[in-house]
């Protein structure tokens, strides 16, 4: 990979994994220059910030967050069946929705507020498949977090809080 970025075929080598202990341990093995995980800095979980961040700064390695949602689950409609979240993270992800709700807070929108405000990143990745959703995401780059209403939730996030779902080969999970 990096005879082709010498070449000029290739400008970043990166990685891409959910569990970070993988991630971490070829931050620390090899050269890159980017590496992308998801589902690890958000609403419900921030445990990149641990035990990513430091190797990676350490390194100069930019990393990218994506799933700013939790696969879907802070929104409005909720965790797609398929989800591998436990079912006790799920529910205080409903939780979190009807909350918002009752308090007419969009939670989608407010959820990716929370990781743009994430100074450590390079950038925050967000899905788009719909024209409104482009419009929404754009809607919460300007969006502002009411402190009392993100209290609130991480008060109803905190019995699950930083749960995480196993992936990959067992010696591999976080």
């Amino acid at each position: 990979m990096r005879r082709l970025q010498e070449q000029g075929k290739a400008r970043f080598i990166g990685i891409s994994g959910y569990p970070l202990k993988t991630l971490v341990r070829i931050a620390e093995s090899i050269p890159i220059d980017s590496i992308l995980t998801y589902c690890r800095y958000n609403l419900m979980v921030d445990d990149m910030d641990t035990m990513l961040m430091q190797v990676a700064e350490k390194h100069g390695i930019r990393v990218i967050n994506a799933c700013g949602l939790h696969m879907g689950m802070l929104t409005e409609r909720g965790a797609p069946d398929w989800h591998p979240a436990p079912q006790a993270v799920r529910d205080a992800a409903n939780q979190v929705a009807e909350f918002c709700r009752q308090q007419g807070v969009d939670l989608s929108e407010l959820a990716l507020r929370f990781c743009f405000d994430y100074p450590r990143v390079a950038s925050t990745l967000v899905g788009m498949s719909t024209r409104d959703h482009v419009r929404m995401n754009i809607q919460a780059l300007g969006a502002r977090t009411d402190p009392e209403i993100l209290r609130q939730l991480q008060a109803i996030i905190a019995p699950v809080f930083n749960h995480v779902w196993p992936s990959g080969r067992p010696e591999n999970h976080d």
